[in-house]
């Protein structure tokens, strides 16, 4: 088992005890990570930082009732999804400007870095289904398990294989291109 999984499980056991110090530990482990996470969705920071703000106050009063201890990373990552995906709804207008934004690829560079391959691989992967783009993330960046991700997405394992599967395919035919 992953030794981050356990650490967070034995601190999660600690609050769960009494002592207020874990959850400390808890969030300055885990802060940064969602909140990168939220702005992988909303694309702004200060809307990032509110949304995950929102979460650990849930996740601070779910946590007393956690079932799986060793699932709180996945656990409080479904929380930031669901929350993120809230502010999005309720910002729709805003939400279609950055779609556009988005799909319309940047020179992150100098001319001589524009062939680089890692700027044509996120460009490429720009060009993907959001729903791919969000399993590759948290797959490849995050290194969630396919088992993780589909709680953090609630949706199956076999959809989260099909849309890896799916998106690696795009990205070869794209690249080749």
């Amino acid at each position: 088992m992953n030794p981050n999984k356990v650490f967070d499980a034995l601190l999660v056991l600690q609050y769960q005890s009494g002592d207020k110090k874990a959850l400390g530990l808890l969030v300055k482990r885990h802060h940064a990570k969602l909140c990168r996470h939220s702005y992988w969705y909303t694309h702004d920071l200060d809307a990032a930082k509110d949304v995950v703000q929102d979460s650990w106050s849930i996740i601070i009063t779910k946590l007393g009732s956690i079932r799986d201890p060793n699932a709180f990373g996945s656990w409080a990552m479904r929380i930031v999804t669901r929350k993120s995906l809230d502010f999005l709804n309720r910002n729709k207008n805003d939400r279609e400007k950055l779609a556009s934004y988005r799909n319309t690829p940047h020179n992150l560079g100098a001319e001589e870095d524009k062939e680089s391959d890692l700027i044509r691989l996120e460009n490429a992967i720009r060009l993907l289904p959001k729903n791919q783009q969000v399993v590759l993330r948290l797959f490849y960046t995050e290194e969630y398990s396919l088992k993780e991700i589909s709680t953090i997405l609630e949706i199956s394992i076999g959809t989260i294989k099909s849309r890896l599967f799916h998106a690696r395919e795009k990205l070869k035919t794209i690249l080749k291109k």
